[in-house]
């Protein structure tokens, strides 16, 4: 008894691309809701001083920004003389410097905790007591890693 054994030519069936428009809408929707953008506004008028030993910081989610000049306008101008610190938007005092670095480290994620960096951009012209006083908030933060904003001296 031999059985025999037909050869069938099947084609192979196209791949269905319907759902794709669909799947993709969804990925980048699922980026769009868990992707945090910071964008401040600078509200105060700084230029960095110039340095020569420059690095630059290589993970940016991990930085909180520390803004110390003379507050300006929308347009630029100087409002007034006096120094102000900047954080998230809002003029804080040296002593609430400690409780805004607390806030960050809690909004990180908890693997970046130990990684976390304040990036103090004063203005060239900023008096060192000011400095000083964010330094000791700082410290008394357990904000211990510090850099600090300069451009490249020529």
């Amino acid at each position: 008894m031999s059985l025999n054994f037909h050869r069938m030519h099947h084609r192979m069936p196209g791949l269905n691309t319907a759902a794709l428009p669909d799947l993709i809408f969804t990925v980048l929707f699922f980026f769009m809701i868990v992707t945090h953008m910071r964008k401040q506004n600078v509200m105060v008028k700084y230029q960095v001083p110039q340095g020569t030993e420059l690095t630059r910081l290589t993970k940016k989610s991990t930085v909180s920004y520390i803004y110390i000049g003379r507050p300006k306008s929308a347009q630029g101008e100087v409002l007034s003389p006096k120094t102000h610190i900047q954080m998230n938007d809002k003029y804080v005092s040296a002593d609430e410097v400690e409780d805004y670095v607390a806030a960050e480290r809690n909004r990180m994620q908890p693997e970046d905790v130990d990684k976390m960096t304040v990036s103090i951009k004063a203005d060239r012209q900023t008096p060192m007591g000011t400095i000083t006083d964010v330094k000791q908030a700082l410290r008394r933060a357990r904000a211990l890693r510090i850099s600090y904003s300069a451009t490249e001296k020529k």
